[in-house]
């Protein structure tokens, strides 16, 4: 791939803020000699559009980089999620301008997977609302609201990448029976005792249901009415992967209904979710604001891994997480 010469000292655009400042940034690329400016948006594209203007790299939390976006960077070498998704990057077009799009895969696993835990025993014990109603003067309502052991149980895994492995090595502990994995991508069962098994005998089968699978074309609405249907009235649905994976009405009418136990959300369909969310009005549902991910340390090891993408980019090397990959040359930029 032939790319222009830059200016002495790139330009690194920083979309997002709440990292509290770019100094670990600034610290890594000076290695290349660039030039690290914060440009908050909020989520809005029309002001990414405004805050590309000028870059050389681009680093993004959550703001979209659109095709519009993407086209007014001429000099655009690279742009990195700060995290795993990469759905709000325009990646196709990034593709034919010859821009890499990495992403960070390998941090937050502990974290995300200590949260679906967290939110398993919230839901299965009903933490959230025995506080609420220890608070308010209730006492000794155990058998109006029955709980299930999970010991002896079935757990069931959507997907099976780092942090599907941190959660089931952190659950055999509870002493589930069977583990049952759905993920398109293994051919044979992971260890642990796990077996592969279809998405619909998973649902059929498991007493709890956590996702950690990406959202795709593919995987959209991969817990669906029917699927939900198929779940036993214990089922614990936990996601900490991506709302969009969960048909959001479906899930709300088996919970209203009572046709499964309960649910516990760190992710939403909309984010953030309206306060009006009816799932809200649901005592069978704990939520949280797609935290799972952070630790004071994790943000650290975000912030310094995908700020060592743009450098090795600089430096004339390919991306460690390079999710884009081209086939053949792309266009030479102009």
């Amino acid at each position: 791939m032939t790319i222009a010469s830059h200016a002495k000292s790139p330009l690194v655009v920083v979309l997002d803020e709440g990292y509290g400042g770019t100094e670990i940034e600034e610290s890594v690329l000076a290695s290349v000699g660039a030039r690290v400016v914060e440009r908050p948006c909020h989520g809005r594209a029309e002001d990414v559009r405004r805050a590309v203007v000028g870059a050389d790299a681009v680093l993004v939390r959550e703001s979209p980089v659109d095709a519009e976006a993407i086209a007014l960077m001429p000099s655009c070498r690279a742009i990195v999620r700060y995290g795993v998704g990469v759905d709000n990057i325009d990646r196709r077009f990034a593709t034919e301008r010859g821009i890499f799009v990495a992403n960070v895969p390998d941090y937050g696993v502990e974290e995300v997977s200590d949260h679906a835990l967290a939110l398993l025993f919230a839901v299965a014990r009903r933490v959230v609302s025995r506080d609420r109603a220890v608070r308010s003067g209730a006492w000794n309502v155990a058998r109006s609201e029955p709980m299930y052991r999970l010991s002896g149980g079935t757990l069931g895994l959507v997907g099976y990448g780092r942090i599907g492995h941190a959660f089931h090595r952190k659950a055999r502990a509870l002493g589930y029976d069977r583990t049952l994995v759905f993920d398109p991508f293994l051919k044979v069962a992971p260890g642990g005792g796990a077996e592969l098994a279809t998405i619909d005998a998973l649902c059929a089968e498991a007493d709890v249901v956590s996702i950690h699978a990406p959202l795709t074309d593919a995987s959209r609405h991969i817990i669906n009415a029917e699927r939900l249907a198929l779940m036993k009235p214990n089922a614990i649905v936990v996601n900490t992967s991506r709302g969009g994976l969960i048909d959001t009405s479906a899930l709300y009418r088996a919970l209203a209904a009572g046709r499964i136990f309960g649910a516990g959300l760190d992710v939403f369909e909309q984010e953030p979710p309206a306060t009006s969310d009816q799932l809200f009005s649901l005592s069978n549902v704990v939520v949280s604001d797609h935290t799972g991910w952070y630790s004071e340390e994790s943000v650290r090891d975000l912030r310094r891994k995908a700020s060592e993408e743009i450098a090795r980019v600089f430096a004339g090397e390919t991306p460690r997480n390079w999710v884009n990959r081209w086939d053949q040359e792309p266009a030479t930029q102009a």
